[in-house]
Order: structure tokens, then sequence, then C-alpha cells
């Protein structure tokens, strides 16, 4: 009997910018707890490396390269997946890039990429899983924005208002779905220490000892997802206790 309950609730997962960070914490957090995972990201070899990890743990993990910013071609590989690895039962949208100038200083470029990562390759993956999820009439989308989608920054424009409006589009979403079974939460963190501060387009000077980690955030992560279906976190701001560095 024991063995027929764990398969009825064996569940399949998708996380993108699972090669790292914020994403690979998931994955691996989500591999202890059973679920089996679709790791998608740019970089195949860093990919398989996480896959391998969740697969030591003892569920199927399968590494998918997909460059997210290529949006046009988004909704048909994540569309592609799904039906590659199966019924995607919880959606965690955690890809995205941090970008720090002040608002005068952003060439149109540099907004775009912004807003087609962080915003638009979001949206494109929602699309490629909702189907699926309608017809099942069950599913959890967890999409990780961050505390500058509550509030903004100065130097931090771009990045603000392409959170700003994933807060908008994971409100709206759980709204037109709730009657399909879907669920939606928008997940808040503030600094977490992950190679995001490392990176060409971020300059800024934290005391990143203070940060929340990204098993920290996974751990919330997976929490709102094993919630009962009978509740959703609709938004969860999670602080390092230190306050915003």
């Amino acid at each position: 009997m024991g063995d027929s309950i764990l398969v009825e609730q064996k569940r399949r997962a998708l996380i993108t910018g699972a090669s790292s960070g914020i994403g690979k914490a998931t994955v691996l957090e989500f591999a202890k707890a059973g679920i089996d995972v679709a790791l998608v990201s740019r970089s195949l070899d860093k990919l398989s490396a996480v896959a391998a990890a969740a697969q030591h743990v003892g569920v199927e993990a399968k590494a998918y390269a997909v460059d997210l910013a290529d949006v046009g071609e988004v909704q048909a590989k994540i569309e592609a997946i799904a039906l590659d690895f199966g019924n995607i039962d919880i959606l965690v949208n955690n890809a995205g890039m941090a970008y720090t100038a002040n608002l005068s200083d952003i060439p149109l470029a540099d907004w775009q990429r912004v807003i087609d990562l962080n915003l638009t390759g979001v949206f494109q993956c929602i699309m490629g899983i909702l189907p699926g999820m309608r017809q099942r009439q069950t599913g959890t989308i967890i999409n990780i924005v961050s505390i500058a989608g509550k509030r903004a920054f100065a130097n931090w424009g771009a990045y603000c208002v392409s959170k700003a409006g994933l807060m908008a589009l994971s409100q709206t979403l759980a709204q037109e779905e709730r009657s399909h079974g879907i669920r939606v939460t928008a997940l808040c963190p503030g600094s977490v220490n992950t190679e995001l501060w490392d990176t060409d387009t971020v300059n800024a000077n934290f005391d990143r000892s203070q940060m929340l980690t990204p098993e920290i955030v996974a751990q919330s992560v997976l929490y709102t997802a094993l919630l009962p279906q009978q509740a959703v976190v609709d938004e969860l701001t999670l602080m390092p206790s230190a306050g915003v560095l």
C-alpha cells in the first residue's frame, strides 16, 4: 500500500536556470524530496553535472540546453521538453540576469536583453507548459521574482522594471488559471549569494556573507511546491535577517 501511495504522489518539475545558484539548489532539494527534474539552462556541461547529482539521489533528472533569451524559440523548445520528459507538475521559473546602470545610461539593446530574459522568456516558458497543466487541471508555477519586483532601487532600473513586470505576470496568471486547478506563486528573495554578483553586467559591492544562501531559497521553493492542493502561497518575501543589503 505504501508503494502505491508513493507512485500516486510522484511529481515532475521543470526548473530553469538550473546550472547554478538558486536553480541548482532547487534541483537538489527537489531530488531529495523524490521529485523528478528537467533541468534547463544554456550550458549543457554544467547542467549535466547537476543532473548527475540529482540522479545520484535517486530521481530521474535530464538536462536540456535552451537559451531563454532567444524568446522566439522558447515556447516551442519548452513544449518539446515537456513532451520528452513527461507531464510537468511543477514549473520553477528561475532563470534571469541582473544589470546595474542609471536609466539614462542604459543602451536600448541592453534594456531589451534584460526584459527578454527576465520577463518575456518566463512568459514563453509558462506558455509552453500551461496547456498541459490545464488539460490535467492541476499544476504549480513558481516564479522567482525578487524584492526588486516590489520596490525600486537606484541604479537597478532595468532589473526592477523586469521584476515588477514578472510580479504582475504572476498575479494575473494566478487569477486567470485558478479555475483550472493551477497555483501560481511569486517568490521574492532579497539578496542571495550566487554567481549573479560576479557577472559583467553587475557593479555592486555588498557583504555577500550576510546574504541568503541558494539553499535557503530552494527550501522555500520546495515548501511552496509541496503544500496541499487546497492551499497556495500567492506571494512570499524572503529576506536576509540582516535586512536589505
